[in-house]
């Protein structure tokens, strides 16, 4: 298993073979036919994907269960530990350029794409057209041919400054449960880390009661041109990190009640920490340049 150890731990961990990366693909496979069948009409599509989803949370549940077993039992290293830390700093770099892609979308179409649209090159296309940002009525920018309905843009009063103060409070009770177990005060850290979660929790209902008010109140949807679209990409994409990062936060504090992670290894703890403050960073971006700007 091991061609060298260090004590009992193995200084290079070869794990078994293992079901757990088939028996993922075929739950995705499920997921991606049945959603693809449901979005085309097909009424079996919604139990495929019900079917996919159920399969793959509970592939992913038994993997990980499986791990957590093996790290617990002394067999994850220092050379495993390091392998997780440039796999979470990777994946994290990877989601800095999936919302790198979205915020230069919503820069190119407003530096570019608008004001294009409006020079004298287009003013055969669209006579009507204003190259002015936000499109704020039918008829000025956003649909010269009465194809977008009027709506009213999101302001960042009051909802979007909640969810703000909401989310750096949680960046901070996540950094004192940190360093509390740094300290090895697990029920300090246990407390601090519910209101970590809590407050992510909070922060996902305020963000779904702000879109039942842009879709009531303001008329604002997806289909709200290029101000609409990219509005709910980017906020729809935050606040799914946000979702994913508090159940990361949610089972390492069940982890931390049944005694796991201690002050010199808790490499899971920091992993779930560092995704949860990129979230913080992102949404901070996102507060000025949707909400602001």
């Amino acid at each position: 298993m091991s061609s060298a150890t260090q004590g009992a731990t193995p200084y290079y961990f070869v794990p078994s073979p293992s079901r757990h990366p088939v028996m993922a693909a075929i739950g995705l496979f499920f997921v991606i036919m049945g959603a693809t069948q449901w979005v085309n009409g097909a009424g079996w599509g919604a139990w495929a994907l019900a079917f996919g989803m159920v399969w793959w949370l509970v592939t992913l549940f038994q993997w990980f269960r499986e791990s957590v077993a093996e790290s617990e039992g002394g067999l994850y290293g220092r050379k495993v530990d390091l392998s997780f830390r440039w796999s979470m700093s990777w994946f994290i770099f990877s989601e800095v350029m999936f919302f790198g892609a979205f915020f230069t979308a919503l820069w190119w179409a407003r530096a570019h794409s608008v004001p294009a649209l409006g020079s004298l090159e287009n003013a055969l296309l669209w006579p009507d057209f204003k190259a002015v940002w936000p499109s704020l009525a039918a008829g000025v920018t956003g649909s010269p041919a009465d194809i977008i309905e009027p709506f009213t843009t999101m302001t960042p009063f009051w909802l979007p400054t909640i969810n703000t103060a909401l989310l750096l409070s949680s960046g901070v009770t996540l950094t004192i449960a940190h360093h509390a177990l740094l300290e090895n005060h697990r029920g300090r850290t246990i407390a601090f880390m519910w209101m970590t979660v809590l407050l992510g929790i909070i922060f996902l209902f305020v963000q779904g009661y702000e879109y039942m008010h842009a879709y009531s109140d303001l008329n604002l949807k997806l289909t709200s041109g290029v101000y609409g679209s990219t509005f709910y990409m980017l906020t729809g994409f935050h606040g799914f990190h946000v979702f994913v990062g508090m159940l990361m936060l949610l089972f390492v504090t069940l982890r931390l009640q049944k005694g796991h992670f201690t002050p010199e290894k808790h490499f899971g703890f920091e992993g779930a920490a560092w995704y949860w403050h990129f979230v913080d960073v992102v949404w901070l971006v996102l507060y000025i340049l949707v909400y602001w700007l």
